[in-house]
């Protein structure tokens, strides 16, 4: 038989269950994908989501990781300054590290984003749920190799609730074919495509693009494949004609003449 203090502790308990129930965090982030998605090309996303980011290869890593860093320097604001980068010490082989000139043609100064390398996924899971309930952080960037047993759905669910209370948008960049049931906001499978056209040189590489699929959630209505350029200004929307155009060949300068020995190098007449 129940004594009356754990009766009480059990129907708070419950209370506080059906307050969450009753306003899902799930929902939230879908009403404000709505809002956010509204007649855009490719739109910013609001932030304090958790965005599943799935490549079908480990060499991918470089893909997933500029696409989550693509989105991440527009959540950067004077109050959320900061970038945070988890992945288990055992994977910095794997995946490697950032190049910081890299990250500065970007348009992210390096100085904003904080390493993290953890032991298990234990430290893991602790150090992402203590990142994301920080406000002054724009968002934390994380490789998962595999399909680890912790990082299950309660733990995502955790993980959800927490992003959408502070704010802080979080990427899980994953890899493999395999799909866990999951409590994130979004789930992406990005595919490699190539550059696009480089401007000068029709044999040099043009922007950096992604080929994306969007496998849970929804936004801008109901499109769920992209094709993404990278500019200055951020993602641009790839057009139907620009996929399937060859390349022109054009001449650097007016009046030059191919060098008989040099590959389609200019040289002046």
């Amino acid at each position: 038989m129940q004594t009356p203090l754990r009766q009480q502790r059990l129907a708070a308990l419950r209370d506080i269950i059906a307050d969450i129930e009753r306003k899902p965090a799930l929902a939230e982030g879908q009403a404000r994908l709505d809002e956010g998605a509204h007649n855009q090309a490719f739109p910013r996303l609001p932030k304090g989501l958790v965005q599943e980011v799935f490549a079908d290869e480990n060499r991918d890593a470089g893909l997933s990781l500029g696409f989550a860093l693509a989105q991440s320097t527009g959540l950067v604001t004077s109050r959320q300054p900061s970038i945070f980068y988890l992945q288990l010490a055992a994977d910095a082989q794997t995946f490697g590290l950032p190049y910081g000139p890299g990250l500065s043609w970007f348009g992210l100064e390096p100085a904003r984003l904080t390493m993290v390398r953890v032991a298990d996924m234990t430290e893991f899971l602790w150090a992402a749920e203590e990142v994301i309930s920080c406000r002054s952080v724009a968002s934390i960037i994380a490789d998962v190799r595999g399909e680890p047993k912790l990082l299950n759905f309660t733990a995502s669910r955790r993980l959800s609730l927490r992003a959408s209370a502070s704010g802080v948008s979080m990427f899980l960049l994953r890899y493999g074919h395999g799909r866990e049931s999951s409590a994130s906001h979004l789930r992406w499978r990005l595919m490699p495509q190539k550059s696009g056209r480089h401007p000068f040189d029709e044999r040099g590489l043009g922007a950096a693009r992604w080929r994306l699929l969007l496998e849970k959630g929804r936004i801008a209505g109901n499109q769920v494949e992209w094709l993404l350029e990278w500019t200055k200004n951020g993602f641009a929307l790839v057009s139907p004609s620009a996929r399937t155009s060859a390349p022109r060949a054009t001449t650097a300068f007016p009046g030059t003449l191919p060098a008989p020995l040099a590959d389609r190098l200019s040289q002046a007449g």
